[in-house]
């Protein structure tokens, strides 16, 4: 039996015991990563919390959806049994009627019938590291090789542990102005999430300096159970030219080369990043995004005709 629980009624203990002990549970399904990043989050629980689903949601002129929080590539369902495409639809199912407006994504255990009302498959792109690094190093592109080579020459330097303030700041400077959707609150969002994770060990940044001894790049790897997610990231222009990020990635992949542990790059959609995740090797995953609209015809256009006017 599925209920649905307000969040007062979700039991922390039993919700994060859960996660741990599902086959495909991840860091962004925790109960206090999900208090991050939705305040008073809701949930779908069968049972004695055999499988459970996160309901993050929202309220706008009145209309209560459920959408994607921030930093939080996959939710969906989450099981301690097997999962098929039967259950994952009941779930679906599911999720209370008074959610007028469903835009989430699911997770890559999470299989959808394509023929599904709103599915769509999106991507990510994930590295297995279980094979010695020369057989890892001997699938990246040439054109990945000749970078990390041009990162030697520079004298590029890696060092761990740097603080994520730098990360942060680097992505400001550089990428900011170009995804206007992103507002401080967002990056202060981050910077909590961060030093949360860090606080719970299942978190590491890790910096690139050139020759003056200068932060150039950096990036926020998370462990999940046995994935590496390569979570957050930053360049500048000197990165750019001389080849820091996949000398970092690669620094990366040789300290946890042969090792159960899957690099999960979690992305992307955007044909430029999957071209560069696939130049260390990766291939493709899909997981499902959902996009269901249930509202009345002519709330639907009104809340396209407020969102043309505002822009």
């Amino acid at each position: 039996m599925i209920r649905h629980l307000k969040h007062a009624e979700i039991d922390a203990e039993q919700w994060d015991q859960c996660i741990s002990q599902s086959v495909n549970g991840m860091i962004y399904a925790y109960s206090w990563y999900l208090d991050l990043v939705n305040n008073g989050w809701e949930a779908l629980v069968e049972n004695d919390y055999e499988r459970v689903m996160p309901l993050t949601h929202g309220r706008k002129m009145g209309i209560h959806y459920l959408f994607q929080p921030p930093f939080t590539q996959q939710l969906g369902i989450f099981s301690k049994n097997r999962l098929n495409h039967e259950v994952v639809d009941e779930f679906i199912e599911a999720i209370p009627p008074c959610f007028k407006f469903i835009e989430i994504n699911l997770n890559t255990h999470n299989k959808v019938n394509p023929l599904y009302p709103g599915y769509s498959p999106w991507l990510t792109h994930e590295l297995d590291l279980i094979s010695p690094y020369e057989n890892l190093h001997s699938n990246y592109s040439t054109n990945t090789i000749r970078n990390i080579k041009k990162a030697v020459n520079a004298k590029i330097s890696v060092v761990e542990n740097i603080k994520p303030e730098g990360i942060i700041d680097i992505f400001i400077k550089n990428k900011a102005e170009v995804l206007p959707g992103l507002k401080q609150d967002h990056f202060n969002l981050l910077r909590r999430l961060i030093y949360v994770m860090i606080y719970k060990r299942s978190a590491q940044t890790i910096g690139a300096f050139d020759e003056t001894n200068n932060l150039c790049a950096g990036a926020f790897f998370v462990f999940s159970k046995t994935k590496a997610i390569f979570y957050f990231s930053a360049t500048d222009q000197k990165a750019k030219s001389t080849g820091a990020m996949p000398f970092l990635i690669d620094y990366f992949i040789h300290k946890h080369a042969h090792s159960h542990v899957t690099l999960d790059f979690e992305g992307s959609n955007d044909p430029n990043l999957a071209r560069f995740y696939k130049s260390f090797g990766a291939s493709e995953i899909t997981y499902p995004h959902l996009c269901i609209n249930k509202l009345n015809p002519l709330v639907n256009f009104g809340v396209q005709l407020v969102k043309k006017l505002r822009f």
